[in-house]
């Protein structure tokens, strides 16, 4: 009787292992498979499983840059085996800044035990570069904490993080005082920047009356405890050359932006006297597709919301940002 009842237990046990995806938030340290070098990638993966595909966003620290892209892939649930393709990532020998770009496929296995889950594999590219870009290995670690922290790399110090944005992106003050200000996207031989611009009163209060004009569906409220904002935009469907708008509380900030599966990001300044602010995406075109769709991911330092934004030349996708009163 005893040894059934152990029979039983083990049986159900390595049910519930066998019955875990994917899906959850992946942080691990990425190193080069080449004699000599000691460079290596701290590297984030944050996965949603629906049957035996995958989707998500991939994003990286290298040097003095992150990087991070809207990725789709597959999971086997009989071998655990994960791949996904097309990640661009920058060369080990690069100094980020003026680095050329790998092609990149990550190939895993899930293994999953009650102290921890892993996902272990590399990053390989394809066969015509494979002098010029190694294997990239890496060992990722589930977080169990997500989402309630920050996981853009989970094995940062953890505690209060300010997003320090390097010279190239664009910091929106939110205050009354401050003219808008939007910002042109330059593809650059090492990613996609954005270059501030201030726009022209009349260009402004075209784009506010179009705005104005369409419809506001409020799609979520955030509580925001920092005091800036890192915000990220995607293309979540097919890239299908989806453009838009950004408005902070009626200010142009980012201005006629092609989406695409690499993240359009700005930092947003936030105005402690201001207790609630509305960031507004309304579609500039429907694409290929419609209607015009976005992945948008809010980090404040100690909490990332995700959520897919829908536009059209009706209706705008507004979400609120309420700051958290201080004790």
């Amino acid at each position: 009787m005893l040894k059934n009842t152990l029979l039983l237990l083990s049986l159900l046990a390595a049910h519930g292992l066998g019955a875990q995806t994917v899906t959850g938030s992946w942080f691990g340290r990425a190193d080069v498979v080449a004699q000599g070098n000691q460079n290596n990638y701290l590297t984030e993966f944050i996965l949603k499983q629906k049957g035996n595909e995958v989707e998500g966003i991939f994003g990286y620290y290298f040097k003095d840059s992150y990087q991070s892209f809207f990725i789709r892939g597959t999971y086997n649930k009989s071998t655990r085996a994960v791949h996904i393709p097309n990640l661009a990532m920058f060369h080990y020998s690069s100094n980020t800044r003026n680095g050329v770009e790998c092609p990149m496929n990550f190939s895993g296995t899930l293994m999953v035990s009650q102290a921890q889950s892993s996902l272990k594999g590399s990053f390989i590219t394809e066969p015509r570069y494979k002098y010029t870009c190694p294997e990239i290995r890496v060992n990722f670690t589930l977080d169990n904490e997500a989402p309630q922290t920050d996981v853009a790399l989970g094995n940062t110090t953890p505690g209060r993080k300010f997003w320090k944005p390097q010279q190239e992106d664009v910091i929106v003050s939110n205050t009354p005082e401050n003219k808008p200000v939007t910002a042109t996207a330059v593809l650059t031989p090492d990613s996609l920047v954005l270059k501030p611009t201030t726009i022209e009163e009349t260009a402004s209060n075209s784009l506010l009356a179009k705005f104005e004009s369409r419809k506001n569906i409020y799609s979520q409220e955030l509580e925001i405890e920092g005091d800036s904002i890192r915000v990220s935009f995607y293309d979540n469907g097919d890239v299908d050359n989806d453009t838009v708008s950004v408005l902070l509380n009626k200010s142009p900030i980012l201005v006629s932006q092609e989406l695409t599966a690499r993240a359009l990001t700005i930092y947003i300044a936030l105005d402690d006297k201001k207790p609630v602010s509305e960031l507004g995406m309304m579609a500039e075109n429907l694409g290929k597709y419609p209607p015009n769709t976005a992945l948008m991911v809010v980090t404040d330092g100690i909490h990332r919301y995700e959520m897919y934004l829908s536009s059209s030349l009706t209706q705008n996708a507004v979400v609120r940002l309420r700051k958290k009163k201080k004790s």
